[in-house]
C-alpha cells in the first residue's frame, strides 16, 4: 500500500461520505479522480485489506433487539451448525473460539421474542443449545486503524 491507499483507508473508516458519489468526494479531498479512488478501493478489497464496507447501526436505537450467542458444538457437527446459523439474516457475526463454547455469533431481530424464536429453531434443526447473552449495559468503542502517522 502506498500513502494514497492509506489516506483513502483513513477516510473510509472514519468519514465515509454519505452521498450518491462518495468516491468523487474522497477524490476531491485527495486530489484524485473518482475512478482512481474506486479502483484503489476495489484492489484493496481484492487483496483482503478491506473486508467489507457497510454501515454499523445501533440496533437499540432502531428499536431492535441484539444478543451475543454462544454454543458448544462438537467438531463433527461444526460445519452443519455454522451453515444453519449463517442462514439467518439476523446473524451479523459468526466466529470460532478455542474454548468449550467454540461458536459465538451475534443475532439481531425486530424483537427479543423473534430472536428467541429463531434461536430455538436453530436448536431444533441442529440439536445444539444456543445460549443468549444480551448486553445489560452497552459499551460501544469506536475502533479505527489509523493508516498514517498523525502530527501531534
Amino acid at each position: 500500500m502506498d500513502k494514497i491507499d492509506k489516506a483513502i483507508l483513513d477516510i473510509i473508516q472514519t468519514d465515509f461520505p454519505l452521498v450518491s458519489r462518495p468516491y468523487a468526494v474522497i477524490g476531491e479531498k485527495l486530489g484524485l479522480e473518482e475512478k482512481e479512488v474506486f479502483n484503489r478501493v476495489i484492489k484493496l478489497k481484492e487483496k483482503g485489506v478491506i473486508r467489507r464496507i457497510g454501515a454499523n447501526f445501533q440496533s437499540r436505537k432502531l428499536g431492535w433487539f441484539s444478543t451475543l450467542c454462544a454454543a458448544k458444538v462438537p467438531k463433527e457437527k461444526l460445519e452443519e451448525f455454522v451453515q444453519v446459523v449463517n442462514s439467518y439474516p439476523g446473524v451479523t457475526h459468526n466466529y470460532l473460539r478455542k474454548h468449550d463454547f467454540n461458536v459465538w455469533f451475534t443475532f439481531i431481530g425486530p424483537s427479543e421474542e423473534e430472536v428467541n424464536k429463531n434461536l430455538l429453531e436453530i436448536k431444533e434443526k441442529t440439536g445444539i443449545a444456543v445460549y443468549s447473552l444480551p448486553a445489560i449495559k452497552m459499551f460501544k468503542i469506536k475502533v479505527d486503524f489509523p493508516m498514517q502517522r498523525r502530527n501531534k
